[in-house]
């Protein structure tokens, strides 16, 4: 089975649709590149989708764990090149509670370090992570 269809509305607008859900949400291109830039361009959504990978696999790992995660925040920086245009850094800053034991949170970030989407990205995009457990 499929798992989205995206379809171009002109004016460098998108419209994504999940299959599965009906759920949908729009891209533009960014100001930079000749677009509106009133939502996320795609190479937005391949930079949040990491920080999205990384919480919700944290938040399985989490459920194993019997941690709660709950409001955990990532606040996401995604750096372009060109020659070729590209994505050359995604930078992550995590919050996370306070309130994690320190086993624990090792064992969180390794996953969150190694979910799918982190393998998934070219090697050379640079990654910086940050994990702040003070947070809440």
């Amino acid at each position: 089975m499929s798992t989205s269809k995206v379809t171009y509305l002109g004016d460098l607008r998108t419209v994504c649709e999940h299959l599965k859900s009906g759920n949908t949400y729009i891209t533009d291109a960014p100001l930079d590149n000749r677009g509106k830039g009133e939502t996320f361009s795609p190479t937005d959504t391949v930079a949040t989708g990491l920080a999205n990978c990384m919480l919700t696999v944290m938040g399985i790992k989490a459920r194993d764990l019997e941690v709660v995660l709950d409001k955990s925040e990532a606040i996401v920086t995604k750096t372009m090149a060109s020659k070729p245009r590209r994505i050359a850094k995604i930078e992550i800053i995590m919050s996370l509670p306070s309130n994690v034991s320190e086993k624990h949170r090792k064992i969180l970030e390794n996953t969150a370090n190694t979910c799918p989407v982190i393998h998934s990205l070219h090697p050379n995009i640079e990654k910086q992570i940050q994990y702040q457990w003070n947070s809440f």
